[in-house]
């Protein structure tokens, strides 16, 4: 069996608690991927277009700063990269993670939780930020706290 870390984003604390929950049952490292400014409400005002959120995922090119790098990716075969869907993407703060680290021949799975939409062109987007030879797949969306059991039955079947 491979080593495994599940790295998330959390601005609200409901992928926080899905990551947890994946990181038990996958009986993986747990790391959270922390903006050096963290969001306030009104920064994840969705409908005002002057909100930080809004300013940064109306500019792909966006990277908002991680308050750290210690991650220590060179430590694992798989990673779980977890997030809440912003505007049917990944938050630009996804970008900044992969681009701080060496995936090189890793594998990168993602899971997120969303309001409502899918991953949309997540995966698109986020193949640019690592290396050509990283194995960067979509996973799955995850909501309203799924439990151990499914979570495990979810890890069998990748088979990692």
């Amino acid at each position: 069996m491979s080593k495994i870390l599940v790295a998330y984003f959390s601005a609200s604390g409901v992928t926080a608690g899905t990551a947890k929950n994946l990181a038990e049952a996958a009986g993986a490292d747990l790391y959270e991927i922390k903006p050096a400014v963290p969001y306030t409400s009104a920064d994840l005002n969705w409908q005002n277009k002057q909100s930080r959120s809004s300013v940064e995922m109306s500019n792909k090119s966006s990277r908002p700063e991680l308050a750290d790098k210690n991650a220590n990716i060179e430590d694992y075969d798989t990673i779980f990269v977890g997030f809440p869907v912003w505007w049917y993407v990944a938050p630009t703060i996804i970008n900044t993670f992969l681009e701080s680290y060496d995936f090189s021949g890793k594998t990168v799975i993602l899971f997120a939780t969303s309001g409502g939409s899918g991953f949309g062109d997540t995966v698109k987007y986020l193949k640019n930020s690592v290396s050509a030879d990283t194995k960067i797949t979509e996973g799955k969306i995850l909501n309203g706290r799924p439990s151990a059991a499914s979570l495990k039955k979810w890890i069998e079947e990748l088979r990692i």
